[in-house]
Parts: structure tokens; C-alpha cells; sequence
């Protein structure tokens, strides 16, 4: 069941958090919101789910307007932030809670219940209580009540924020081949971008309420339409630059101590920009490179970080850059070295101010 969202608008007494946002999640998609606290991802999410009103706009799963319906009446499935079990239940019966709201009993139901539990791995466990439960075991307990059901659409608030980073990865795999097997229509929320790059069909990046960006992992990282995006999402070097001219399809920018060709979608001289160059894109070498663009610089710090190693680069004129070599010899370079750093100019990107 595809969401399709039109001139959505969402008040907290005169603020205006969510203000006409358009946006359509395709039938099946694992779709991520991403963004700072405070954005608006969460508001966005419950609105969704029915536990806010809209104060405007319209809501709807497929064909079916559900604007104005309860959370009951939407079919879908929900999971929280703290996992939000009954203490006094046992697994099984957490499990079981949904289905039971849907006065489904007895055998059929327990079938059900035990079918959900082995997708999560914790078929065995059915008979304990939450608090016998690790973090992780608990989130997916809290997982398996939500697709136990079989929702029509899938929402999640920032399941994993609570696990350590190793447990992290385990849940999100869980939840992204169950998620595809089950082929629901999924609503993810985070503010982490290495779990929306991971897990992610399409990501809405938020910032004030509003969709600042929305793409495929790929496009969001790569291709970034403005410096908030480009910041937010993975590390950036972020230049200033003057648009001099084009050259064929690309721009000829000018960042002070150099004019370099970059992508971009400016098109007019004089037109100020800002250069996006993320650190591994950045390549560093003894002498200037031959297959692109070379810049002097010189080495002002050097971080080894075991699989890479992070350089922090004076090009002259105050502009800094940071690059993150990776492979054989990344640590190969140290403070007051002379080097020539290397820009690919189909990777460089300049975007508006």
C-alpha cells in the first residue's frame, strides 16, 4: 500500500511544524526520514500514524483517504523508541496484543503469534518477561508485535537509538530483510545517516519541517542539492566559490587560492556557490596526478585512524580542506609535508549558497 501525502500541514498551537509538504512513498518501499532533532521527522511520522491531526492537507494509503481516521482504522503497525511492551506479559502475549485488539483468539491467533516470533528469532523465548530480555531481544519483540498483524504500512521511530553500535547492525538487518520479505510499505525515522544510507529504497532529508531533499541513498550522498543536505549526510568539505565560467558540461570555480572544474547546475558568471568535496573523494601524492586535477597543498595535521588515515590540507589564502586516504600506505604522509592533492572533476560539486 502506497502513502500519498498532499499540502500537509501540522500546528502546535500558532507554530506551524509541518507546513504543505507533498510527498508520495511508493507501494513496498522502505522509506527513511532523516534528519536533526527537531525537524519535524517524528511529528511527520505520527501524523502518518493518526496519533496527530493534520490541520491541513489530505492523507492518504492507496485510494483511501485516512486524514481523519483514528490510528485503529488505519492498519498499521508501530515501533517505538523504548519498545513500549507490557512488563506483566510475557513475550507471546506482547506479541499476541494486536491481534487480540482485532478479537483474534485461540489457536489460529497462537499460530500466529509463534510464526512472528520465529521470523525474529525468539521463537524459544515466548514464555519470559521483558525484563529477562537484552535491548536487542526486546526491540525485536517489539517488531514482531508490529508485523504480526500483517499492517498494510510499517512505521518506525528511531528503533535502534537505544542499542549499542554492534547490536545496531544486527537489528537493522533484521529489520530490512524482514521488512523485504514481507514487502510493507515501511516509514522509518532516524537521525543517524548510516542507518538511512544502509537500509533505504528512497530518504526525505528534513529540515524545518519541510522535505529539503528527497532520493535514493546514492543520490542523497552523491548528489547533494544544497549544504545542509551535504553537511547532514556524511562529512564534507564545504568551500566558498566564485562561478567564473563554464567548460563544456562542467563549471570553472574559483575557491581563492585556485580555479578548479567541478559538476554543478549554476549557470551564471559571478553566481556565488559553495564546492562540496567529501574527504575520501580527495586523492594525495607526492607529485601532480595525471588523470586529474592537481592542486599544491600542504600537510598541516595527520590523524591515523587504523583503515584510513585523515589529513587536514592548507591549499593557502586560510582554505582548508580535509581528505581520508584509505588502502596500502594511507599513513604514508606527515605534518609539513609538500604534497599535490587531486580533485576528480566529475566528483567535485558545486551547489547554491
Amino acid at each position: 500500500m502506497g502513502i500519498d501525502i498532499r499540502n500537509l500541514t501540522v500546528t502546535y498551537g500558532a507554530e506551524k511544524v509541518i507546513s504543505d509538504l507533498s510527498l508520495t512513498i511508493p507501494q513496498g518501499c522502505f522509506f527513511t526520514l532523516l534528519g536533526p532533532s527537531g525537524c519535524g521527522k517524528t511529528t511527520l511520522l505520527r501524523t502518518i500514524a493518526g496519533f496527530v491531526q493534520a490541520s491541513g492537507g489530505s492523507l492518504n494509503f492507496d485510494a483511501t483517504d485516512v486524514t481523519r481516521l483514528p490510528p485503529h482504522k488505519r492498519n498499521i503497525g508501530m515501533v517505538f523508541q523504548d519498545y513500549a511492551l507490557f512488563p506483566d506479559k510475557t513475550v507471546a502475549q506482547n506479541v499476541a496484543y494486536g491481534l487480540r485488539a482485532r478479537y483474534e483468539k485461540g489457536p489460529a491467533a497462537d499460530r500466529k503469534v509463534a510464526e512472528a516470533l520465529d521470523r525474529v528469532g525468539l521463537g524459544h523465548l515466548g514464555k519470559r518477561h521483558p525484563a529477562a530480555l537484552s535491548g536487542g531481544q526486546r526491540q525485536r519483540v517489539a517488531l514482531a508485535r508490529a508485523l504480526v498483524i500483517k499492517p498494510a504500512v510499517l512505521l518506525m521511530d528511531e528503533p535502534l537509538s537505544n542499542l549499542d553500535a554492534k547490536l545496531r547492525i544486527q537489528i537493522r538487518e533484521t529489520i530490512s530483510e524482514l521488512q523485504r520479505e514481507a514487502n510493507i510499505t515501511t516509514v522509518f525515522v532516524t537521525h543517524d545517516q548510516e542507518e538511512a544510507l544502509s537500509m533505504s529504497d528512497l530518504i526525505g532529508v528534513m529540515n524545518k519541517g519541510a522535505v529539503e531533499q528527497l532520493g535514493t541513498p546514492q543520490d542523497i550522498y552523491g548528489r547533494p542539492r544544497t549544504s545542509y543536505v551535504a553537511d547532514f549526510v556524511g562529512s564534507a568539505n564545504r568551500l566558498d566559490v566564485t562561478l567564473e565560467h563554464t567548460d563544456g558540461s562542467l563549471l570553472r570555480a574559483n575557491l581563492g587560492p585556485a580555479t578548479i572544474l567541478a559538476t554543478g547546475t549554476l549557470a551564471q558568471a559571478a553566481q556565488r556557490g559553495v564546492l562540496i568535496l567529501r574527504p575520501e573523494d580527495l586523492k594525495i601524492s607526492a607529485a601532480p596526478r595525471s588523470d586529474m586535477q592537481s592542486l599544491p597543498a600542504e600537510v598541516r595535521r595527520r590523524q591515523y585512524l587504523g583503515s584510513k588515515t585523515s589529513y587536514r590540507l592548507s591549499l593557502g589564502n586560510n582554505v582548508e580542506v580535509i581528505a581520508e586516504l584509505h588502502g596500502p600506505g594511507h599513513d604514508g604522509f606527515a605534518a609539513g609535508d609538500r604534497v599535490s592533492l587531486g580533485i576528480d572533476p566529475a566528483i567535485a560539486r558545486v551547489i547554491s549558497a
